[in-house]
């Protein structure tokens, strides 16, 4: 083959020098999968379904399970109970464990995981042992030129930042173009804004890349950000899946609703398909009148304002008022109740002398920002 030709058929099958290589999406399917430690059962009869090509965010507190499912995939843990599939072929079950170097798996970890000893050009093409030597760095120095580090390819990693240290791991875990790549929590020891920074650019090298993607994160902004589907956890099991739209505006239960947003939070009993709070009765389905619920308002779904409003569902004065940047955050003393309410208002929306609680000030709830749930 010519060296012309040599070149076509390398930047086809790796992508050209402004693109990502393409990886030849895999699904993944965990079916009821259950991981145990003695007596203690880690996960619960997990079941999740990630398409190809997609990102898929596993999301919930510590202790919840995620970590433990991404270890199970990527071949780190064997599951006690149910299996895990690859484009249908099962990579771990009752009778079956495919070895983590032959799943065709990509993982950065939560510390990224680089050789000291290294320099970023050799991390990057460590998981390149099946193609020639001589092809190793060339195409180590394409993968760091696309998260742009090909200028680094010669320091070590204590000569990096953080932020750098976090583009090797991702260039290095692409470069052999896996069919699933799974991220453990990959921005959480970044601080907000180099944060911000790197969810918009290791997205975008994901969608270019095509590669399906399982990123573990406890925060549920990120989820929102980054998932085409959202897979909430809580104890090991699956409390509610869906789109990031779906377990926002849509949640199932209570935990779900908190997960996403700080709540006001009512006890009160069923009456009429309704909770009554300080704030107007919330709609509840399926549950019978003179049962006990719980509603919830998120505390950025309520409007306020200083101009008299007819139709306000309550009135009441600010007792407290915190700056915290671009919104504020306000203890409201709703009139004829005595628990106070926690509003989160755009910040200079409204006025000193309301905002010092000189004056009367109305509130609305959204609809869509309002839930009810069985006690």
């Amino acid at each position: 083959m010519s060296d012309a030709a040599l070149k076509i058929k390398n930047d086809e099958d790796w992508g050209t020098p402004n693109t990502a290589g393409v990886s030849i999406a895999s699904d993944l399917t965990f079916e009821e999968v259950g991981f145990k430690v003695g007596d203690a059962e880690i996960v619960k009869g997990v079941s999740i379904f990630a398409p190809s090509g997609s990102v898929t965010c596993l999301l919930g507190p510590s202790g919840s399970g995620k970590s433990t499912l991404l270890r199970i995939a990527a071949g780190m843990e064997r599951p006690s109970e149910g299996r895990v599939l690859k484009d249908s072929k099962e990579l771990c079950g009752p009778s079956r464990f495919v070895q983590p170097e032959h799943r065709g798996i990509g993982i950065v970890f939560q510390d990224y995981a680089l050789f000291p000893h290294l320099t970023i050009g050799q991390n990057a093409a460590f998981g390149l042992a099946h193609l020639r030597r001589a092809q190793r760095l060339p195409h180590a120095r394409h993968m760091l030129q696309r998260v742009g580090l090909d200028h680094r390819f010669d320091s070590y990693p204590h000569q990096l930042s953080g932020g750098e240290q976090q583009r090797v791991a991702l260039a290095r875990a692409l470069a052999p173009r896996p069919g699933v790549l799974l991220m453990d929590e990959p921005f959480s020891g970044l601080d907000s804004r180099l944060r911000d920074t790197m969810r918009e650019q290791t997205l975008g090298i994901l969608r270019e890349t095509r590669a399906t993607s399982i990123i573990v994160t406890h925060d549920a902004e990120e989820a929102l950000r980054m998932g085409d589907q959202i897979v909430l956890l809580r104890d090991g099991k699956v409390e509610q899946a869906g789109t990031g739209r779906d377990l926002y505006f849509r949640p199932k239960t209570l935990f779900a609703a908190g997960f996403f947003s700080e709540l006001n939070r009512f006890e009160g009993k069923v009456e009429a398909g309704r909770v009554v709070t300080p704030l107007g009765p919330v709609p509840i389905n399926g549950v019978s009148s003179g049962a006990p619920a719980v509603a919830a308002i998120r505390v950025n779904a309520i409007s306020i304002s200083a101009e008299l409003d007819k139709q306000a569902r309550a009135t009441g004065r600010v007792l407290s008022a915190r700056f915290a940047g671009d919104h504020d955050i306000l203890q409201i003393g709703v009139h004829g109740h005595e628990m106070p309410i926690r509003v989160r208002i755009p910040a200079g929306s409204l006025g000193s002398e309301a905002l010092n609680g000189q004056c009367d000030v109305f509130l609305n709830p959204k609809l869509n920002g309002s839930f009810a749930f069985a006690a």
